[in-house]
Order: C-alpha cells, then structure tokens, then sequence
C-alpha cells in the first residue's frame, strides 16, 4: 500500500507493556472487589478513565478522578519489563531516516505515555497524541483525526497500526488505512484492515515519489 504518514498506538503495538497493565488493573480490580479477569478484558485499547467510569457507575466524578490520579501514579512509576516490540525500534529508525512523518497515538495519559516510551527506547516523534488531547478516545476516530490533522495529512493518506480491538476501530472509523499487529482473532471489523501481521519486524517502507512512501512485507 501507499501512504504519506503513519500512526502508531503505543502499547502492544511498539511496546510490551502488558505485565506493567496488567499488574495495575488486577490490583486496582481487587481493591474493589471486582473480578481482575472481567476488567482486564475490558481495559485493552481504551482510556484510563472510560474504564474506571465504565467499573465505578453510580460514584461520584470527584471519586471516579481521585482513583484515575491513583491508578496513573502507579502506571506512571511501574516500568519493570517494559520493552520494544521486535522490529519496533528498526522502524521507527527508517522511518526518521526516509524523514516521513509518523506519530504516536495513545489512550495513555502523559505521564503514564511517556514513562513507558523510555523505557522502550523509542524515537521520539515530533507528534505524541495522549488521552489528554481528544475528548472522546478509541474506539471513536477523535485521537487519529488529530493525528492525521497534527501531521498535516488527510486521515486517507495515514496508516494506522493498532494491536487492540477499540484501536482498530478508531484508525477505521477515521478513514486511515489499518495494520493489524498482534490482534485478537475476534476483533471486530478485522476483515476490513489492510493488513493482519504478528509482528512489525516484517513491514518494509521505501520511498516512491513526492512525498509518498510504499509499505510491503516481507520475509524475515
């Protein structure tokens, strides 16, 4: 496929960040009596507090915010075993070497985004899309409109690469093409992406003309 920019989501998509979230939910599910496996379940993809209002109906917004702050400190801090997907870090490195425009799309909120691209060791791109930019986040189009919007491409000319359910959703919901990495076999509309991958280590990006750029797979 052709394309002009690419979105990434950040965790599970260029980051293994899944013991880290799955430490903090299951504690937090436990604290209030919830069962650890039913909100893992849910939490994937989508926003700190969509969730917490999602396990919390009834409770007050201060109650709901004061649990988000808890919840984000704990995120924030715990990087133990965090690390780049494999062909996550070699991507990005082409990508800043052709100077094509990417950016970071993310549910995370900053701190909790930015603790876990360090620990990545990731490129930083010029453009990092957090929970705190888009009113409504995955699996709505907001965070990947802006993304296209912040690259100054249309979202047509963008690729999304996504890993959860509610992502892949948002990058089709705003008219981006999507590659799928690593997600669930019954995600919805999986029929409907680009591409359906297990890895990152097997896109390979080359320059064509203008400012367009062609994505293949290839053997690795």
């Amino acid at each position: 496929m052709k394309c002009k920019g690419f979105l990434f989501d950040l965790d599970g998509t260029l980051v293994d960040s899944l013991p880290v979230v799955e430490r903090a939910w299951s504690n937090w599910a436990k604290s209030r009596d919830l069962d650890p496996a039913v909100v893992l379940d849910f939490i994937h993809g989508k926003q700190a507090i969509t969730s917490l209002r999602h396990f919390m109906p009834g409770e007050s917004e201060e109650a709901i915010q004061q649990q988000f702050r808890l919840l984000e400190k704990v995120e924030a801090e715990d990087t133990d075993g965090i690390s780049a997907l494999p062909g996550a870090v070699q991507l990005l490195e082409r990508l800043e070497a052709l100077s094509m425009p990417w950016a970071i799309v993310t549910s995370g909120s900053v701190p909790v985004a930015r603790a876990r691209h360090a620990a990545g060791e990731l490129a930083t791109p010029e453009i990092f899309i957090t929970a705190e930019l888009v009113a409504r986040g995955k699996p709505n189009p907001d965070p990947y409109l802006l993304g296209a919007q912040r690259l100054g491409l249309k979202p047509e000319e963008c690729v999304v690469v996504e890993d959860a359910p509610a992502g892949v959703l948002s990058g089709l919901a705003a008219g981006c093409k999507v590659i799928a990495v690593n997600a669930p076999d019954d995600t919805p509309k999986l029929d409907q992406v680009d591409l359906v991958l297990k890895s990152l280590a097997v896109l390979q990006v080359e320059p064509v003309q203008g400012d367009e750029f062609l994505i293949s797979v290839v053997d690795v």
